[in-house]
């Protein structure tokens, strides 16, 4: 299952998402080579603080595109979240694990990730960037990903993330019931049309939010 996601991402072949160069089988261990970057990740650069408006937006927009041609193809990333957004020095902006993440055993309490691929009802995802549907263990979609890069998207613009709590427990209750704080109470220069996006992509009924990336 791993190589055959690994794959089905090498074939994407797209600016914003990371390019794997080569699979192979070392004794028992699959392994990707993957292109190099130089930069940082978005999860390092937040430890700054917000970003400008016009950056978040940039750094939105390039992930939304990899996200639709990955949707295109049937793949979801099921992870996304600042650790898995790089910006090169270029400006480029990178999806990284894209559709691997999934694959991946849980290492800490902090992410629940799928342990047996064929169990329904399964978790998987890191706590505070997962949609109501994953949480509940229902399958997922494209729009899984796209509430978590509206969450994203609130972080670049604030600083803070949009359903942090003091437990994990908290954090997944957050998700499902309530809304996070109003971005223009920390954003005076934020223009209420880009609010309005973070909000239609923080809709918990999938039904309800961007249907798309393309969207």
């Amino acid at each position: 299952r791993f190589e055959r996601e690994a794959r089905a991402v090498a074939a994407l072949s797209h600016p914003n998402i990371l390019a794997i160069n080569h699979i192979g089988v070392e004794g028992d261990e699959l392994y990707v080579v993957t292109e190099l970057l130089e930069g940082e990740s978005l999860a390092d650069r937040l430890q700054q603080g917000a970003l400008p408006v016009r950056k978040a937006v940039e750094v939105a927009v390039a992930i939304a595109r990899g996200l639709g041609a990955a949707h295109e193809k049937g793949i979801a990333h099921r992870d996304l979240k600042p650790a898995n957004v790089f910006l090169l020095v270029d400006g480029q902006v990178k999806i990284l694990d894209f559709g691997l993440a999934r694959e991946v055993t849980a290492a800490s309490g902090a992410t629940a990730t799928q342990a047996a691929l064929t169990d329904p009802g399964t978790v998987l995802g890191t706590a505070g960037y997962m949609a109501p549907e994953q949480i509940r263990g229902q399958q997922v979609d494209g729009r899984a990903d796209l509430f978590a890069l509206g969450i994203v998207l609130y972080e670049m613009l604030t600083g803070t993330r949009a359903f942090a709590r003091e437990t994990t427990a908290e954090t997944l209750t957050a998700i499902l019931k309530e809304d996070p704080p109003d971005l223009t109470t920390t954003r005076a220069d934020l223009p209420p049309a880009l609010d309005r996006i973070v909000r239609h992509a923080l809709e918990k009924n999938p039904a309800e939010r961007f249907q798309s990336a393309r969207d």
